[in-house]
């Protein structure tokens, strides 16, 4: 029995690496890669602790060389999903009950594993997979993924140390329960941190938990798998199962002990689940927790007296690191007519200097987006500006997918604010550029808050203070992280908790402590030290 109540160590946000040329860390993350690049492994799914196989497969190819096979993953079939909630709801009543202290130490282990022996095998995997260069792995796949695991940790301790005043002869607490239930976590391609954390995070509050992640990031997803395994995550705490997302979901949200979503991805996806949550309320045994982080049409606006080069740097960090493939990334640009040709013309000369290729020589900057879907979706947003007489291509508009998924870094200028790219999500290196007339500062604050069924991130860019306060007051809905000189993207666990309004989500800010408090049911307990003997009160004399 631990008659203690210990201190979890506070956080710091893990130190990024640079990979400088002749380092041992690059050294040691392109062996890594070339060691996956060059090997062909069998990826199971994982489920009651075990690893499971099909005879079902798919391959796993880089998308910067979609002709090469690293690798194949096997599908579920439904026997493996009612499996996967079997197995959650059997383990829930030891993990629900032990003691915090021990399920908060698994994820620190995990932590530590990923911050050392780990380090160069998540990011490898990642840059393998998702294609994303060595510096966009780092921040993601090793630095973010530790930050979560820490700062949960300590947001739990947090938690759980909320307790509610007493008053004489009595004595209150609130018991933080897990749900009662498993809870669903469905997460992106885009961040292997997201993928490992939206089932971390319910886990460790003492949930459990059936995980799909996407088809596009299994490679990194059992690298995050054998993480929680050597950390000693119980067998059936997180279950994994890949395939037929339509399958899996409908299994899933069949089951009366459904508890919670946990979701990353597109908007419509999350939409569509949370129709047919609420048309199947009547089989729950709980209301289930809905939380979700979906898309976004980003924004940067430029004040006139806004500094020319740090405009461009922001457009070109938020619009083209990973290829755009960031639901933070900056999509649409407002800049006043004062100072657009300087800022276009900075950003035209140095997207025309970026190196474009595998994530393998560390000259790239950016490298091939996801999968083919991607590549023809963005082909066409291409080819259709080309044909409209309301876009000029200032740079880029090339694409070529005869090795990989490339698409070039591409800057559409545009006459039209309401043009289709200002306002549709793209999920790739496209960013449009909408130039105002300096007069029309606050019509075009309007224009930005109007234009977008989405609310994620934003900037604003000013050398006046009084228009940067005009901007964060007028956008105000706009976006859930709005940042002040600086790019939208970027979000550090800690620092800038994480989410959106509007369509792009339920604003639980992944990497604080508001979304662990959605993973749990909070219960009273009233204990009274000495109980009335008579029901009469003293106003009845």
């Amino acid at each position: 029995m631990r008659n203690n109540i210990p201190n979890i160590p506070y956080p710091v946000n893990e130190d990024v690496k640079n990979y400088e040329p002749n380092s041992s860390d690059k050294e040691l993350v392109l062996q890594a890669y070339k060691e996956f690049y060059n090997d062909n492994i069998d990826i199971p799914m994982w489920i009651n602790g075990q690893d499971v196989y099909t005879d079902n497969k798919k391959d796993i190819t880089p998308p910067h060389d979609h002709k090469h096979i690293v690798g194949s993953f096997s599908l579920a079939e439904k026997s493996h999903v009612d499996l996967a909630i079997e197995s959650a709801l059997k383990a829930r009543e030891k993990w629900a009950a032990m003691p915090w202290q021990s399920r908060v130490a698994i994820f620190l282990k995990a932590a530590d594993l990923i911050a050392t022996r780990y380090r160069y095998k998540i990011n490898a995997a990642t840059m393998v997979g998702q294609s994303k260069n060595i510096y966009q792995a780092e921040i993601d796949a090793a630095c973010e993924f530790i930050d979560f695991l820490r700062f949960n940790a300590y947001y739990v301790q947090e938690i759980y140390s909320q307790q509610p005043d007493s008053s004489d002869g009595v004595w209150n607490q609130i018991n933080y329960r897990p749900l009662e239930g498993f809870v669903y976590a469905i997460s992106p391609f885009n961040f292997t941190a997201i993928a490992g954390n939206l089932p971390a995070s319910a886990a460790i509050m003492g949930n459990v938990v059936v995980w799909k992640p996407s088809d596009y990031q299994i490679y990194s997803t059992k690298i995050i798998i054998d993480i929680f395994k050597e950390a000693g995550l119980p067998d059936g705490v997180i279950n994994a199962v890949y395939g037929d997302p339509e399958m899996i979901t409908s299994t899933v949200l069949d089951h009366p002990s459904f508890a919670g979503l946990h979701f990353t991805g597109s908007t419509f996806v999350f939409k569509d689940l949370w129709k047919k949550i609420g048309t199947q309320i009547d089989k729950y045994k709980t209301y289930p927790k809905i939380v979700g982080e979906t898309g976004g049409k980003d924004f940067i606006i430029a004040h006139p007296t806004a500094n020319p080069e740090e405009v461009a740097t922001g457009i070109i960090r938020a619009g083209f690191e990973y290829q755009g493939q960031k639901c933070s990334a900056a999509s649409r640009i407002y800049l006043p007519e004062s100072i657009a040709n300087v800022v276009l013309d900075k950003v035209a000369k140095e997207v025309k200097e970026m190196k474009m290729g595998s994530p393998e020589n560390f000259e790239n900057f950016i490298t091939a987006v996801i999968h083919r879907n991607a590549f023809d979706r963005l082909k066409n947003v291409i080819e259709e500006a080309k044909k409209s007489d309301e876009v000029e291509i200032l740079v880029g508009g090339t694409y070529d997918d005869s090795k990989g998924y490339f698409v070039s870094p591409t800057v559409l200028v545009t006459s039209n604010p309401k043009y289709t790219t200002m306002e549709t999500e793209l999920f790739g290196p496209i960013v449009t550029v909408y130039v105002y007339k300096d007069n029309e500062w606050e019509n075009t604050l309007k224009l930005v808050d109007s234009t977008s069924i989405y609310a994620l991130t934003g900037a604003v860019f000013s050398g006046c203070r009084y228009a940067a306060i005009e901007a964060t007051n007028a956008l105000e809905n706009a976006a859930g992280n709005f940042y002040i000189n600086d790019k939208p993207t970027g979000a550090v666990v800690g620092q800038q908790p994480f989410g959106g309004a509007r369509a792009s989500g339920t604003n639980d800010k992944a990497g604080s402590i508001q979304n662990l408090m959605r993973w749990i049911s909070p219960r009273l307990i009233k204990e009274t030290f000495t109980p009335p003997k008579d029901y009469k009160y003293p106003f009845l004399g």
